[in-house]
């Protein structure tokens, strides 16, 4: 159930004077299950790209591909495709518009045609699966935090029963506690349905915690693509773009220049930690 990007285009304003590209020429294949971090500058390209994912924009040229097949195609179902690669945007108001949280999460399902029985046993589990305590649910979701806000919208994508999950900054204005919870929710989603989750963050920190791979956008091209620890090691080529390694990253290579023998594709502060214990003769801690 992979998703494929071949020679992805696309350009704003083509044919007249503003014309802009935002997408040239983009490839890549997102294996069943994989997390996936997609970074880049403002600009880079990245909400564009992921909006291509499930038809909310048709490519300039290029194609995107699910299962093998061409999601702009003659007579592929588009709205079948959404309930299986779903998307929640980085401002949650923009997917929220029911009378309470319950209504809101039961709408993919309704218009899935479930039955209700059906459809309510979904939006109870993906309320549970995202955390939402039951005292909300009968609430306005405009009446709710940012941090529950989200958590809706996360739901309602998530009671479609998704192959593929989009967040388009998902804690963007959250606060440290906040941002921890959504993104741990995120990561056992991950582990438990074994779902592909596609994540963009502008946090380093995240995107080397979570992701199993890291791909990088610059001016609408893919500039890194691959495991974390690869992509990190080019630090100084992420800043000439306007981006920067975990802070770890510039730690681990400091102590480096002072002679300390430890790992440079270290990204994370648990893996900094134990090399430094390690190296201390301190043996492992948890």
């Amino acid at each position: 159930m992979s998703i494929r990007a071949e020679n992805l285009t696309y350009i704003y304003g083509q044919g007249t004077a503003f014309e802009q590209y935002a997408l040239k020429n983009v490839n890549f294949e997102i294996p069943h299950g994989q997390f996936v971090g997609l970074i880049g500058h403002t600009g880079s390209g990245k909400s564009t790209l992921i909006q291509h994912l499930n038809g909310l924009i048709k490519p300039t040229e290029g194609a995107v591909y699910y299962e093998g097949v061409d999601i702009h195609g003659e007579g592929y179902n588009l709205r079948e495709l959404r309930s299986k690669v779903g998307l929640v945007f980085q401002y949650p108001e923009h997917q929220l518009f029911e009378v309470d949280v319950f209504a809101d999460v039961c709408y993919g399902p309704r218009n899935l045609g479930l039955a209700k029985e059906e459809m309510e046993r979904r939006a109870k589990e993906a309320l549970e699966l995202v955390g939402l305590e039951k005292k909300y649910w009968e609430q306005s979701p405009f009446e709710l935090s940012g941090g529950q806000k989200r958590r809706v919208a996360i739901a309602g994508v998530l009671a479609m029963n998704p192959q593929v999950l989009i967040l388009d900054e998902p804690t963007a204005g959250l606060d440290p506690k906040g941002r921890d919870e959504i993104l741990d929710e995120i990561s056992q989603l991950h582990k438990e349905r074994g779902i592909s989750i596609i994540l963009v963050s502008h946090s380093m920190e995240d995107i080397a915690q979570y992701a199993d791979r890291l791909m990088v956008m610059n001016h609408g091209e893919k500039a890194f693509d691959g495991p974390p620890r690869e992509v990190f090691e080019h630090y100084k080529e992420l800043e000439a773009i306007g981006l920067a390694a975990p802070q770890v990253t510039y730690i681990v290579h400091g102590l480096r220049d002072h002679g300390v023998p430890i790992d440079p594709e270290l990204t994370t502060v648990r893996e900094a930690r134990d090399a430094i214990v390690n190296l201390l003769g301190g043996g492992e801690h948890d």
